[in-house]
């Protein structure tokens, strides 16, 4: 067989053999959709977060902004250049992964696709 089966999710068996459209688990009993181990292996591995050029973001890295920010409620933008440090990374709203405090403006979240490492 050239294909591998993977351990049963459940008990962790390495007995598990297809049925159908299914995989099954002499063990314990447990069926499983082979699609749904390969998610939930997706699901555990690490998210990676990278800023514009293709730098690994990590929390508490020190960012700049590579283009102008217009901002909710403020009149002025968050300018080219503008230093922001001690990011987080976050699951946040939309596409917004990074979590900071830029100086002027305060507590917000940003993409990190305006941003590049320092």
């Amino acid at each position: 067989m050239t294909d591998s089966i993977p351990a049963c999710p459940e008990c962790g068996s390495e007995h598990a053999y297809p049925m159908g459209a299914l995989l099954v688990c002499p063990m314990c009993a447990h069926e499983w959709a082979p699609a749904e181990a390969a998610d939930a292996e997706a699901a555990d591995a690490p998210r990676v977060i990278t800023d514009a050029v293709g730098n690994v973001l990590s929390d508490g890295d020190t960012v700049t902004v590579i283009k102008d920010l217009k901002v909710k409620g403020s009149s002025t933008p968050i300018k080219v250049g503008t230093k922001v440090r001690g990011i987080r990374l976050v699951d946040g709203v939309g596409d917004h992964d990074i979590d900071c405090k830029v100086d002027g403006f305060g507590p917000m979240q940003l993409k990190s696709s305006v941003v590049k490492k320092v």
